[in-house]
């Protein structure tokens, strides 16, 4: 799967300790070198693109005390590892890898360079202390979006266009589900695996086969304007953009959107490296800390987009959560009970269907 100088100077500018388990830097950094991978191009029009903005955002801030550079197009495997390790080699100080199948690479350049601190974006490995993780709940998006598919749809088929079945693709189809079924109890969703991240061509292949079941929703998981640019092709078909507000398909197909913003995350993260404050951690903020945000909603009608507004103010309110029971797995299975809200952990396995939705997950 693929997801989505200034010199370090050497000993004079810090080391790193060990305490109480914990990864700290004995000493700030006047200056810091920053490097980022990503999975995509940075034009791509969705995650990658979404992460470039708020690099570039973060260059901003700091002005002359980071350089920061960056890799596009970085396969996973062995060369994002190869270019992980130049990265470190070449003087940064912190390293942000942006997919998901960063993940054991990262850990093991981790393992080789300890004084180099490494970010993994939406993984769950932390196996050395200088290893931090970071994620957003896009699942609380993707609930407010169920919303307004519910409402619009005219066929009563919604579709998925997911990208590898990992807990946070599935977390976002089960979420997405639940609130479309939520108003509109007659809905049926059909989900198309397309195992990529960002291929425009399989990304428009996937919508078409949507398109053609009778879909008139569709939601993607994957990373490029593909399917909102065929939906405007074809009349009746909207769509939500991913990961970028896609505004050039707005009013419609693009109806409304889920928003990545990850610049306050990376500022904090390089400036606790400059402060020498930086701890390794796991971070997973939502719509109420501002690292999801809705686009605007366009195009459905004034009581859906109220509805939808509605329960994105109670998610940041947190007076709602979008995995409240009772819910049951596809099998009929209880999995929360009335009143029960799903944690973390119960996110982190999360490898199932939930009741309603036919067909089955890959292995």
């Amino acid at each position: 799967m693929q997801r989505r100088t200034i010199l370090k100077g050497g000993a004079a500018l810090g080391f790193a300790t060990m305490m109480g388990g914990k990864m700290a830097l004995a000493q700030g950094l006047e200056k810091v070198k920053v490097g980022f991978i990503y999975v995509g191009p940075i034009g791509d029009g969705g995650w990658t693109q979404a992460h470039h903005v708020a690099v570039l955002k973060t260059q901003e801030h700091f002005g002359d005390k980071a350089e920061i550079v960056w890799q596009e197009n970085v396969p996973e495997g062995a060369d994002s590892e190869r270019a992980m390790t130049q990265m470190a080699l070449s003087g940064c100080n912190i390293i942000f890898t942006t997919s998901f199948g960063y993940m054991d690479p990262t850990n093991a350049v981790a393992a080789k360079f300890p004084d180099v601190k490494f970010e993994h974006a939406t993984g769950y490995k932390r196996e050395h202390p200088n290893v931090t993780t970071y994620n957003a709940r896009f699942y609380e998006g993707r609930a407010v979006n169920g919303i307004i598919a519910g409402r619009t749809t005219k066929t009563n088929k919604i579709g998925y266009i997911a990208s590898f079945p990992i807990p946070e693709v599935i977390q976002g189809i089960n979420s997405s589900y639940l609130h479309a079924k939520k108003v509109n109890p007659a809905v049926e969703m059909t989900v198309v695996w397309a195992f990529t991240w960002n291929e425009p061509a399989k990304e428009a292949d996937a919508a078409k086969a949507l398109i053609d079941q009778g879909v008139d929703v569709i939601f993607q998981h994957t990373d490029t304007t593909a399917p909102l640019a065929l939906a405007q092709k074809t009349p009746g078909i909207i769509g939500f953009g991913q990961a970028r507000d896609m505004e050039e398909y707005k009013p419609t197909p693009r109806v409304s959107s889920i928003i990545d913003r990850w610049d306050a995350y990376y500022i904090s993260r390089i400036q606790a490296v400059l402060d020498g404050t930086w701890q390794s951690q796991d971070s997973w903020d939502g719509l109420a800390q501002g690292a999801v945000e809705i686009g605007e909603i366009t195009g459905v009608s004034a009581e859906t987009k109220a509805e939808a507004e509605a329960l994105r103010d109670a998610i940041i309110a947190g007076t709602y959560h979008p995995f409240t029971g009772p819910i049951n797995k596809q099998d009929g299975s209880v999995w929360l009970a009335e009143g029960q809200v799903a944690t973390d952990a119960d996110f982190a396995g999360m490898n199932f269907y939930v009741e309603g939705i036919v067909g089955d997950i890959p292995s």
